[in-house]
């Protein structure tokens, strides 16, 4: 099979097209040939050596869509041909609040779905919503995944609410508002382009912030109808998270599953007990989650926000526009 490899670290241009051994199935596993992937930060950040324990070479790519090609001995027969979107997450464990120490995202150390191919358990199945593309189920899992523990599992944003989601364009922001405005939540958003505002207001958002402004603290307060927010879903940190304590509504959750921009050294924590916040960090989710996830874009009939599409052969050109920080998106590797 063709499979992008990386062997060095440092540079986008270290991806290279190989050739590689066909994976074989496991008793409990199948091989899925995939027809799309998609890229996350995460690839990104292996790439320039800001992520831990690193093992080359690798396939990195954890967001992948294709046909169910074979099969083990211990896997039902019915997979069989199916067309399927992968679970990126291993070995969770039993506990949804929180991953077992041995829990991994596929694409570095396993081999990933830049390829062809890739060889997962039968457990990591799920059939692809049949209204999805390849490309857009491709774009569902690892951004999917996070934004809908944080909207539904960790924040439990209930219908009426007023979510704000910070920095917009970006793979798990868009999935966030989406999966709030299912619940029957108004969505407020921010970014440093005024562009990407626009484009968020004309899927549903109802109105937006840009954070280059000192001022957009108080933005969000009028847009929110000067209450602020009930709930804030941020993956900057940083300043932005000293902010949020100080416009959230009382008795308020904040929401975290990044910190982008550093650690917030100024957080007001005399505000943040007197008005009785909630603050919550998380990443990823459980199998549980994920399949609550598909099930959520199947019933409602939803669509991950496609930036661009990228043949397999030019991943570095894709990892180049998601390292620009340029795309209002999903950038997904389409394989022939």
């Amino acid at each position: 099979m063709k499979a992008i490899v990386l062997r060095e670290l440092g540079d986008v241009e270290n991806l290279k097209l190989e050739e590689m051994p066909d994976p074989q199935p496991g008793s409990d596993e199948v091989v899925v040939r995939l027809k799309a992937a998609a890229l996350n930060h995460r690839d990104v950040f292996i790439i320039q050596k800001l992520y831990p324990n690193i093992k080359l070479p690798a396939i990195l790519g954890s967001d992948g869509a294709g046909v169910v090609e074979s099969i083990g001995e211990a896997v039902d027969p019915a997979w069989l041909g199916r067309e399927v979107v992968i679970e990126p997450g291993l070995d969770w464990g039993p506990d949804d609040h929180l991953q077992a120490r041995g829990y991994r995202i596929l694409g570095m150390p396993e081999d990933g779905t830049f390829a062809e191919k890739i060889r997962i358990p039968a457990a990591n199945l799920h059939p692809k919503p049949p209204h999805l593309s390849f490309e857009e189920a491709a774009g569902l899992p690892l951004a999917g995944l996070t934004a809908f523990r944080s909207v539904s599992t960790r924040a439990k944003v209930q219908a009426g609410e007023t979510v704000l989601v910070t920095g917009i364009g970006g793979g798990v922001a868009l999935f966030a508002m989406q999966i709030a405005r299912q619940l029957g939540a108004r969505v407020i958003v921010t970014s440093s382009s005024d562009e990407k505002l626009e484009m968020a207001k004309k899927l549903g958002a109802e109105g937006g912030a840009n954070y280059k402004n000192p001022d957009w603290g108080k933005e969000v307060v009028a847009l929110s109808g000067g209450a602020g927010p009930d709930v804030i879903i941020d993956s900057a940190g940083g300043e932005t998270l000293e902010t949020a304590v100080k416009i959230i509504k009382p008795a308020g959750r904040i929401v975290f599953y990044g910190a982008t921009t550093g650690l917030a050294r100024n957080l007001d924590l005399y505000r943040f007990f007197f008005k009785q916040l909630t603050m919550m960090g998380t990443t990823m989710g459980s199998p549980r989650e994920f399949a609550s996830l598909v099930k959520m874009y199947t019933d409602a009939g939803l669509t991950p926000v496609i930036d661009h599409v990228f043949p397999l052969a030019e991943a570095p050109q894709a990892h180049r526009r998601m390292a620009q920080a340029g795309q209002f998106g999903k950038i997904v590797l389409k394989i022939e």
